[in-house]
């Protein structure tokens, strides 16, 4: 007999979610089905809805009527005749990356190189991703939730399922220090840090060693609230006062810091990225997660004459996520600094609606399933 469930769904651009009663999904081959308790709200996902295919038509949506939803967090209710090392009752966290697997760049433990490389309940990066939203048309505003067993991340019993649903930023943010490298005793540029991605980025590069934060945003009120994770180690600066490139070099005898993270949202001037590239040193190493767009007018010259390296990072792999769990359980970074705001899947529209309601960062948003 066919079960159905709850679902919130995107019927048509411009119109609310409806809640519908949709299909179940039931698990099979190496596919588990996870019972959704939280899934994060994207403070961007308005846009998203909105003009996603008009700005960026090249980047496919699901088709619809589509169950969004880029972070659930909940408990597994059944896994499939191959699923290894994930049992009914486990509680987890779906990583919404999809890929095919099977590629060199899957293989080699690089999914977000793979042609098909789509996130789930969000959006695609090429027509190929429709293939995958076709295999998983589940995202995390609904009842349960299709997940293939690569992307399951185990979470501890003291991260809570809202806290969970926070994954997909802390992820982004942790896996993108990775790619700056050691950390330790070292100086960062966070531009953009009392955003979503910068505070994680600011609660990981501390607990990773790091030795100093030049923290550059907008507001004196979160960059003070910002600097007192750690007084000692994190230096903030308004950059609606200044330049932050000379904010940063004054500080560092003119040389500049050894590396930055750009985590800027979406429609954000690149001016500002570009001013905080000024600010890193020769021979530095410079990694964009921030969502903004177009062309960047970057010396050549420059960056050759000094060395520099500018890195994309895209998302993060399941094994970052289990990094991540691992210093929650150890209590190695303390995900209490940040706040959640929660909404019933019932008000679904309202939660959409209601995300620039909070604390820059320091709130994070969530519905509840």
């Amino acid at each position: 007999m066919t079960q159905t469930m709850r679902a919130a769904r995107l019927h048509a651009v411009g119109e609310p979610m409806r809640i519908d009663q949709v299909e179940r999904p039931v698990a099979s081959g190496t596919d588990i089905v996870v019972e959704v308790k939280a899934c994060g709200m994207v403070p961007n996902l308005g846009n998203v809805l909105a003009n996603w295919e008009t700005w960026y038509p090249q980047m496919p949506l699901p088709p619809r009527p589509a169950i969004h939803g880029l972070d659930p967090s909940g408990i597994v209710h059944q896994v499939g005749e191959q699923v290894v090392s994930l049992k009914p009752g486990d509680r987890v966290y779906v990583n919404p990356g999809r890929y095919c697997g099977a590629c060199h760049a899957c293989s080699s433990g690089h999914p977000q190189a793979c042609q098909h490389w789509t996130l789930g309940g969000y959006f695609g990066y090429n027509p190929k991703s429709l293939e995958m939203f076709k295999r998983y048309p589940y995202g995390g505003f609904c009842e349960y939730m299709l997940a293939p067993q690569a992307q399951v991340v185990k979470i501890p019993d003291n991260m809570s399922f809202v806290q969970g649903s926070r994954m997909g930023y802390l992820g982004t943010s942790y896996a993108a220090l990775k790619k700056c490298g050691p950390l330790v005793g070292r100086s960062l540029i966070i531009n953009g840090a009392t955003g979503t991605l910068g505070v994680g980025a600011t609660i990981f590069a501390l607990a990773m060693g790091i030795g100093k934060i030049y923290a550059v945003a907008r507001g004196d009120e979160l960059l003070a609230r910002l600097k007192a994770l750690a007084p000692d180690r994190i230096e903030t600066f308004s950059n609606w006062t200044g330049s932050s490139a000379e904010f940063v070099r004054a500080r560092t005898y003119g040389v500049g810091a050894d590396l930055m993270l750009d985590t800027l949202g979406a429609k954000a001037p690149l001016d500002s990225m570009l001013d905080a590239m000024r600010g890193v040193r020769r021979g530095g190493r410079i990694v964009n997660i921030g969502g903004t767009a177009g062309e960047l007018p970057v010396d050549v010259k420059w960056w050759m004459d000094e060395q520099m390296e500018l890195i994309g990072s895209v998302w993060f792999t399941a094994a970052e996520g289990m990094d991540i769990a691992a210093m929650v359980e150890s209590k190695v970074v303390d995900l209490s600094v940040m706040e959640p705001m929660v909404w019933p899947l019932e008000e679904i529209n309202e939660a959409i609606s209601g995300v620039t309601k909070g604390d820059g960062g320091f709130t994070y948003y969530a519905v509840a399933i």
